[in-house]
């Protein structure tokens, strides 16, 4: 009989609007506790982040059961963790997520770090603006755009960890509302770009690369030299503007 009344419950939810006009598809207790909202996306085959509410640490799970049928866990929604203040401290995101939407963790204040794992390729606009606790971020190899202010007023950032350098220097950073890159590419409040966990002094781009993108480098204080390849064709706007 319980088991029938939270099947019930559970079908209710799907397709309702909750508190805070969220709209949602179903929602499931995660491991630690914690109610997540998931929609539906791509033809149903996959699951995106809605809402979370929660104090502390929330874990997104790479998969999702419901209803004896599994999904991937593939996109963090816009605003999905938007305004949580000082309540969300910890977000763990799984290798199945490959987006992260507008303003999903806006005014994500308590936060003090944050790992993009290496199969995300977007970071939308305004995702981790007024994080004004983070730290630290790492932003995984596979991240080719990375929207406008998507780091903006991240003013306690003190490092950047990367794992591949070619990769980072084919990032698309998108610029405000000037030719600036301060608020997307988070260098301009970190000032300090590590490489596998070791601050990146020495600069020396790989022969793969052809082309270094508009603000890659943009305020890297660290760097003291710069080694180009004769592979490289074209050097964006700002590439390495405020190195000093």
């Amino acid at each position: 009989m319980k088991k029938q009344l939270l099947l019930l419950v559970m079908m209710l939810l799907s397709m309702v609007t909750s508190a805070d006009n969220v709209t949602f598809d179903i929602a499931v207790e995660n491991a630690d506790g914690v109610i997540i909202y998931y929609s539906y996306i791509n033809n149903g085959t996959e699951l995106e982040v809605t809402r979370a509410f929660n104090k502390g640490t929330i874990v997104i799970p790479e998969e999702v059961t419901y209803m004896n049928r599994t999904r991937k866990v593939t996109s963090i929604g816009n605003q999905a963790f938007s305004y949580s203040y000082n309540s969300l401290t910890s977000v763990t995101i799984p290798n199945s997520v490959t987006y992260i939407g507008k303003e999903a963790f806006y005014y994500c204040s308590g936060l003090t770090s944050v790992t993009i794992p290496n199969n995300v390729t977007y970071i939308g606009e305004k995702a981790f603006a007024y994080c004004s606790g983070l730290s630290s971020v790492t932003i995984g190899s596979s991240v080719s755009t990375i929207g406008k202010d998507a780091f903006d007023m991240c003013q306690k950032l003190t490092s950047v960890n990367i794992y591949d350098v070619a990769a980072w220097c084919n990032i698309k950073f998108k610029s405000g509302y000037t030719d600036f890159y301060e608020g997307s590419n988070p260098l301009n409040y970190a000032h300090r770009l590590y490489l596998n966990g070791e601050e990146l002094k020495d600069l020396i781009i790989p022969s793969s690369v052809t082309s270094i993108g508009d603000g890659a480098f943009q305020q890297c204080y660290s760097l003291t030299s710069v080694t180009i390849p004769n592979s490289v064709i074209t050097i964006g706007k700002y590439a390495f503007n405020g190195c000093i």
